[in-house]
């Protein structure tokens, strides 16, 4: 029943080498298919109910079941039996994104090398070491159902497809490795219409620590509105890009009254920046528009409702001071930031489960949003958690071989620990 070490290595490497870089990131990227079908058929081939769900043409989420039999899913979920929901409910959750970011100008991103101890390759550390850990945690909790005869004839004769009646009474854990994370993440956004659980466990890289908080975030576009005109005659003309100016001292004041305010005990502070801008057509006009988008990074408790208001507050200084002062703000994106109790039954099961695998089980926050924010919006609580590495979205990225072994041995205990209600 333990973790195997090997197999979860060259699963693991068998990953990185499939190019699975997301799509709508990247125009003309393979996606998200040829991982997921490899993956899904590793895991049928260990007995463990699994399949391919699309999400977007092309662009599948492997999700799989795995049931414990006898006394694993009595005690604290035994109310949830009695749950009528027309979605499939498991106890537990565990999710991790198969996608990668762009190779960028890395050097053999799809040919995974093993150097004193690390993994390197495209997705090595965010977070196919997740994917391969959760699998192998689930591979070792069906070896673990029976032995000899009994198993292999389990293993030979297993229904691959996730039955409605299997699923309905919340007595199993689900696995499944989602679409999407790194643009808009429409892989969970799809398990969610489609399955319920109890609480969650989110892989992301973490160091092996036990998150409990990230941060969310909000984007807008501003944009300064001028006057045109030739440039030798500036009565006419409105610099647009100049008004931007002004619009990029009161951002600058506005992060430095952010990083002044109380900082959250495990996110530091919130803060803002300007991302992309734009404006005039050449040298010899006044610009008649100039464009700012910008990203609000925002810490629990702020909204992106909080943010627009607060953004629209420093325009109108703006304009208070000058009449022709003229610009508008557009929202266009956010996610909102999570936190949970340490001394949530989820978070508590992790920690013991964590401190089990590793000697500790260390809190921490971290300044990326997760997938963990959409959970707790379908009302399923969760934690976040994941190896150790360097290097993320880099040029060089690489993973820790033996945290990954680590990760997968905290999940196995979580699934029992959890499910079993202790």
């Amino acid at each position: 029943m333990k973790i195997d070490a090997q197999e979860t290595a060259e699963l693991l490497k068998r990953l990185v080498a499939i190019d699975s870089v997301n799509p709508s990131l990247v125009a003309g990227a393979r996606g998200e298919a040829a991982a997921a079908e490899f993956l899904c058929g590793w895991m049928r081939e260990r007995g463990i109910a699994a399949q391919l769900e699309e999400v977007a043409p092309g662009r599948p989420n492997v999700v799989a079941w795995v049931e414990l039999e006898g006394e694993a899913f009595r005690g604290q979920h035994s109310a949830v039996s009695q749950n009528k929901e027309e979605k499939p409910r498991a106890a537990l959750a565990i999710i991790a994104h198969i996608d990668t970011v762009g190779a960028g100008d890395m050097r053999e991103p799809f040919t995974p090398r093993e150097r004193e101890g690390k993994l390197y390759g495209r997705g090595a550390l965010d977070i196919k070491s997740g994917v391969a850990a959760m699998c192998a945690a689930a591979a070792a909790v069906v070896r673990g159902e029976g032995s000899g005869e009994r198993a292999e004839e389990k293993i030979r004769k297993q229904k691959v497809e996730i039955r409605r009646e299997q699923t309905q009474a919340g007595r199993g854990v689900l696995i499944a490795a989602v679409v999407d994370e790194e643009c808009n993440s429409l892989g969970t956004q799809a398990l969610l219409e489609r399955y319920a659980a109890d609480a969650a466990v989110v892989l992301e890289p973490t160091d092996l620590k036990l998150c409990v908080a990230h941060k969310g975030y909000a984007w807008f576009e501003i944009a300064t509105h001028g006057r045109a005109a030739h440039g030798s005659l500036p009565s006419e003309g409105r610099d647009a890009i100049r008004m931007m100016g002004r619009v990029l001292n009161v951002l600058d004041a506005l992060d430095r009254k952010l990083a002044e305010l109380e900082p959250h005990p495990l996110l530091g502070h919130a803060s803002v920046h300007a991302s992309l801008i734009e404006g005039g057509h050449e040298l010899s006009s006044y610009p008649a528009e100039c464009r700012l988008q910008l990203e609000r990074r925002t810490l629990p408790g702020e909204t992106g409702a909080q943010v627009e208001a607060e953004l629209r507050a420093l325009l109108e200084s703006l304009r208070q001071r000058d009449a022709e002062f003229s610009a508008s703000l557009k929202f266009i994106a956010s996610r909102p930031p999570y936190e949970i109790s340490p001394a949530a039954p989820v978070a508590v099961a992790a920690a013991g489960a964590i401190r089990a695998a590793t000697g500790s089980a260390e809190l921490c926050g971290m300044p990326f949003w997760t997938d963990t924010a959409l959970l707790a919006a379908a009302g399923t609580p969760g934690i976040v958690f994941g190896p150790r590495g360097r290097g993320l979205h880099g040029a060089e990225e690489c993973v820790e071989l033996e945290s990954v072994f680590q990760c997968a041995e905290a999940l196995r205990r979580l699934i029992l620990a959890y499910a079993s209600g202790e």
